[in-house]
């Protein structure tokens, strides 16, 4: 089950645009992974859609989000239901999203995760995650041992 931690709706400061926040957290069930980022998604819709997001960027989000889900469900929390994943969600007016995604889990070092686009790698059917994140969004960084991932993306308009 999802429980919704809070909105915050925040004022015009010097350093950033006004914005608003969604804190959510979601059990470690690969079932819940879908239906969260569904409504993760509609949030996002819903504040960036005055600014005309392209079809593509909401694509890339989407994927990103769910790829950062899944590796905190079942790499870091593997799956233990009595784990949580703590989803952060900021959109900006000036079109921006920011995305934390912070598990229960060991942690690891995203610098030791092998390259899915090695020849030897090529043909495997997983291990794609962190390069997808990596390539689908602006700016990724990993924190805290490994246990946080922040992810950025600039919603590019609509012609």
């Amino acid at each position: 089950m999802t429980a919704t931690r809070g909105v915050v709706h925040a004022t015009n400061n010097l350093n950033s645009a006004p914005f608003v926040e969604l804190q959510q957290s979601l059990s470690s069930r690969v079932t819940a992974i879908s239906p969260f980022v569904e409504r993760l998604m509609r949030f996002i819709r819903f504040f960036m859609g005055k600014a005309g997001m392209a079809r593509a960027t909401e694509e890339e989000l989407e994927i990103a989000i769910q790829e950062a889900l899944a590796n905190a469900v079942i790499h870091s929390n593997q799956q233990n239901q009595e784990k949580q994943v703590h989803v952060a969600c900021r959109c900006s007016m000036d079109g921006e999203v920011l995305i934390s995604v912070r598990d229960e889990g060991e942690g690891f070092d995203s610098r030791a995760v092998p390259d899915p686009t090695e020849d030897q790698r090529l043909l495997l059917t997983h291990g794609r995650g962190l390069h997808l994140i990596r390539a689908l969004m602006d700016e990724v960084s990993f924190e805290e041992n490994g246990t946080v991932v922040r992810m950025r993306k600039r919603m590019i308009a609509q012609n």
